[in-house]
């Protein structure tokens, strides 16, 4: 029987069922036909060709002994796996077996006990292990500050950057992100009765910022929620006191007085205040008719005292035009010839007998007859 090895594998030799040896490359003849190999690529992981118990048995050979490297990866530990210098994979615990003849093997050992991903592997090679599942990985912004908490206990405050944090490990990272520039509140659609018993809906706004992120979080549990309620419960309580005159006619002292009061109670938060103001007051629609037909009729209140304002100013213009005619009766000739003119603006033919005065026949035409 003739068994041939190829240069880039090995073959494992058995008779009658029983591991014989290890057979190198080249041309192997047989007496018997009770013989059978197994083979195996130079390039491939022993340990996902053959189960520990086959691996076991095959290292009695010394020969292939010399020709494998096995790395074990105790647990607690991560290994950093590097085919002729170039990384690989990352291995959790276990016990990896390879060939070491046409590629080079090494290992780098690193505990994982630790949570955060130690700062002298490369930030290439962290990525790597992210995506393979290996790592986690949290970026904070310029504008933020990191809040960093293992299984539910804070650690402490970071600042902008890329962290990584390995996995598998039995602690749950969590990282909680806080904005340190100023942002904005919004209170939409809050409902509230006014003191004359009108049912409101009022949007309200206000720009805060943290003046201490890690007492703020670490003293106040959901600091945003209880500053949010808080700013809720002060426009309710000031503007429930108001009536809804008030509160249209006053919009800027009433968010004035809304700052000022939020001022002091923000700060026990470690939260600094620094404007607010009503974005928006929304009326009932019955509310609604009523003034739209109170500003109608205002409207036109003013429209008729304006109209009067003009014709009293015309009738006294033409009583003033009326004394001066009747003291200066060169003005009143004027006048008269001003309006025949206009007269005679709008009459196609005049015909005129007699032989007296044009003028003078003009008038007797517009002189009223007894």
């Amino acid at each position: 029987m003739k068994i041939v090895v190829n240069a880039q594998e090995r073959a494992f030799l058995f008779q009658k069922g029983k591991f014989v040896k290890m057979l190198e490359s080249g041309e192997y003849h047989f007496w018997t036909n009770n013989v059978h190999v197994q083979r195996c690529t130079l390039v491939a992981p022993l340990h996902k060709s053959f189960s520990p118990v086959e691996l076991a048995l095959f290292q009695q050979d010394s020969n292939f002994t010399s020709q494998i490297i096995t790395q074990e990866v105790p647990d607690g530990m991560i290994a950093l796996h590097y085919i002729d210098g170039r990384f690989v994979e990352g291995m959790p615990a276990g016990k990896y077996t390879y060939w070491n003849i046409v590629q080079k093997h090494t290992f780098k050992l690193y505990d994982i006990t630790k949570p955060e991903v130690q700062e002298d592997i490369p930030i290439a090679i962290r990525e790597k292990l992210r995506v393979g599942g290996l790592a986690v990985s949290f970026e904070v912004a310029d504008t933020q500050k990191g809040l960093l908490f293992y299984n539910g206990e804070f650690q402490r405050m970071v600042d902008a950057g890329r962290y990584f944090f390995w996995g598998n490990n039995g602690i749950q990272v969590k990282m909680q992100f806080v904005k340190t520039r100023k942002q904005e509140l919004l209170l939409s659609g809050q409902e509230i009765l006014t003191k004359d018993k009108v049912g409101i809906r009022l949007n309200f706004v206000c720009d805060y910022r943290f003046t201490d992120c890690l007492k703020a979080y670490q003293e106040i549990d959901d600091v945003e929620n209880q500053f949010r309620t808080a700013v809720q419960l002060t426009v309710r309580d000031y503007v429930s006191g108001l009536t809804l005159d008030e509160l249209l006619l006053q919009r800027e002292s009433i968010a004035d007085e809304l700052l000022k009061r939020l001022v002091p109670k923000a700060k026990e938060m470690y939260i600094e205040v620094s404007d607010a103001g009503i974005r928006d007051v929304i009326l009932p629609g019955e509310i609604r008719d009523i003034m739209n037909t109170v500003l109608i009729a205002e409207k036109k209140a003013q429209a008729n005292v304006i109209t009067r304002r003009e014709e009293v100013a015309s009738t006294r213009s033409l009583l003033n035009t009326a004394k001066l005619m009747d003291e200066n009766k060169t003005l009143y000739k004027l006048k008269e010839l001003e309006y025949l003119e206009r007269i005679c603006e709008n009459v196609g033919d005049i015909s005129v007998s007699g032989g007296g005065d044009l003028l003078e026949s003009l008038r007797e035409l517009l002189r009223p007859k007894n």
